[in-house]
């Protein structure tokens, strides 16, 4: 038999599951274009001109153009009133040459992010931050218009990586609203028993050795050693946090939460951090906006 040392966990692809994805929303987008003569549209908010913002946007746009969804950008200055913001969401509601609004976060100090989100029209939230499709996310039988896209593909990393999620036990590290909460939700629903582990959480690792499923998502570089891994279990880590590393060349490397040499000896599957959960972030935004627009140009 061999020895632990041995064990090498199966690294999950997440640039490569993401890139089928989008191969597959590009052909549903060429059929919608042949057969109605219309494509998706995703409008992109972005207030300011943040460094991080402008590549995360860049990004967006990029992917859109490769999978044929049009892009509508707005870029406005910092010093915008949010009556003025939202106004031009509400341009965007009434725009129907677009079916996905996506206002980039974080929004200057003086304008309420929540006011701005929740003026988002509901069909058009593909985000899905939306109270009423968080709300809806939290019922059972009822679905959502949109999943959030981060805990999104971190379940379709799940699926598509072949692992089981009815009746196993999964633990998600971290209770942000953007992530660990959403994720916990769709979890659920996909019938697992599910534990949330966060800052005020007692014996966190004897919590954490009992999942099945670990979603890591608390923001703190390599907070989960091996030893707190259950032998082959499933790790989806949606950590990225940038530590120093004077052999590169930016002066840093990004990790994930969980210390990823160490997992590989004992998880069963484990997804990388850059390459594993981010690139799927994107591909559900993309998902959503083709899903946004179907459900409007296929009447």
């Amino acid at each position: 038999m061999a020895s632990q040392s041995d064990h090498k966990a199966t690294v999950i692809d997440g640039k490569f599951i993401a890139q089928t994805i989008r191969s597959e929303i590009a052909e549903e987008v060429r059929q919608l274009s042949a057969k109605y003569g219309k494509v998706p549209g995703l409008a992109v908010v972005i207030v300011g001109n943040r460094k991080d913002s402008q590549s995360y946007v860049g990004m967006k746009r990029k992917a859109c153009a490769e999978v044929g969804i049009r892009s509508f950008d707005m870029n406005l200055p910092e010093q915008i009133s949010e009556a003025e913001l939202v106004s031009k969401v509400h341009e965007l509601n009434e725009n129907p040459d677009v079916h996905g609004i996506l206002v980039q976060l974080p929004l200057p100090k003086h304008i309420n992010e929540e006011k701005v989100l929740s003026e988002i029209s509901l069909a058009k939230d593909v985000d899905g931050f939306h109270p009423l499709n968080i709300g809806k996310l939290a019922m059972k039988d009822r679905e959502p218009l949109f999943q959030p896209c981060t805990p999104k593909g971190c379940l379709e990393l799940l699926h598509r990586s072949g692992i089981s999620i009815k009746g196993k036990r999964a633990v998600i590290v971290g209770r942000s609203n953007i992530v660990g909460l959403p994720v916990s939700l769709l979890l659920l629903k996909a019938d697992a028993t599910v534990t949330v582990v966060h800052s005020r959480s007692n014996d966190q690792e004897s919590i954490i050795r009992e999942a099945d499923i670990i979603i890591a998502a608390a923001g703190q570089p390599m907070m989960i050693k091996g030893s707190w891994i259950k032998p082959g279990a499933a790790v989806i880590d949606v950590g990225t946090n940038a530590v120093d590393d004077p052999s590169r060349k930016s002066g840093y490397r990004l990790v994930g939460d969980v210390d990823f040499e160490e997992a590989c000896k004992i998880a069963g599957c484990i997804t990388p951090v850059p390459g594993g959960v981010g690139p799927m972030t994107v591909a559900m935004l993309l998902k959503n906006t083709l899903d946004g627009a179907k459900r409007v140009i296929v009447q």
